[in-house]
């Protein structure tokens, strides 16, 4: 159905601009679109606001570029999007997957956590941004508990705590099998696990403070930025980029270029 929609939503777009042929930008445009809204470039927020959005994304785009087994990014942004993204991180996986290892989830929740711990050292203080972040980066790791054995042996070790039932179309109801006492030591380990993730992704948020400058600077001009300029922020200050598959080809640097161009001609004209 999701990808049903995209090829509709990228016909349209092509329609709309009276093109003769759906291109590779209006499919892209219709995928942001699906993940998260349509643009609100007429939305109005403070600078300090902005400046908020642009310190979290940046936290989001560094901790996937620096981290073993993160989805690579491909763009960020600070101009709104649908009711409530005042920005966002569109990460690319390496390439198709079908299963995840346990260093990829660890590296999702990470990466989930970058906006957050942002905010608390280049801001100072944390703001409501980043609350389906943690719900998410919750999820996983009762996840990894509860279902795909990856607890420690102390916690569940192999026990699947967590059985689906009447899975026909995605339905059906989620059963907690397991005493009071295992649920106690399930919340401490959740509790303590996301604890320890955020003081890595602290640190490491702390080593690239030169690059996350730059990158925030940038994103407070352009408001769009492409995946290989993020990698090319965090070499250029001294950083260490995790080399998996390079994934920003030409053609997409191309158009995030031209949208950064587009955004700048706006924000001119309107001085």
């Amino acid at each position: 159905a999701d990808l049903a929609n995209i090829i509709n939503e990228a016909a349209l777009l092509a329609g709309r601009a009276d093109q003769k042929e759906v291109t590779s930008a209006n499919f892209k445009e219709a995928v942001e679109r699906q993940i998260a809204g349509l643009e609100k470039k007429s939305r109005r927020i403070s600078p300090k606001e902005r400046r908020i959005v642009a310190y979290h994304e940046a936290g989001h785009a560094l901790i996937a570029e620096v981290t073993k087994g993160a989805k690579k990014v491909n763009k960020v942004s600070i101009v709104p999007r649908g009711l409530a993204a005042l920005g966002y991180t569109l990460n690319t996986p390496e390439e198709n997957k079908y299963l995840m290892q346990k260093h990829e989830l660890i590296a999702e929740v990470d990466t989930l956590l970058g906006g957050r711990a942002a905010e608390e050292v280049y801001i100072g203080e944390i703001s409501t941004g980043a609350g389906n972040d943690l719900e998410r980066a919750t999820d996983i790791i009762k996840s990894m508990a509860t279902i795909y054995g990856m607890s420690d042996i102390d916690i569940a070790g192999l026990m699947v705590l967590h059985k689906q039932q009447n899975q026909f179309l995605g339905g059906g109801q989620s059963t907690k099998d397991y005493s009071d006492e295992m649920a106690h030591n399930l919340d401490k380990h959740i509790k303590q696990t996301l604890n320890d993730r955020y003081m890595a992704v602290l640190e490491l948020l702390k080593e690239n403070r030169n690059a996350m400058e730059q990158m925030t600077a940038e994103l407070l001009d352009l408001e769009v930025i492409s995946g290989k300029r993020v990698q090319e922020i965090i070499i250029e200050n001294g950083g260490t980029v995790y080399n998996g598959e390079d994934l920003h080809n030409e053609e997409d640097e191309n158009m995030i270029q031209s949208e950064s161009d587009e955004i700048k001609d706006e924000k001119d004209n309107e001085k």
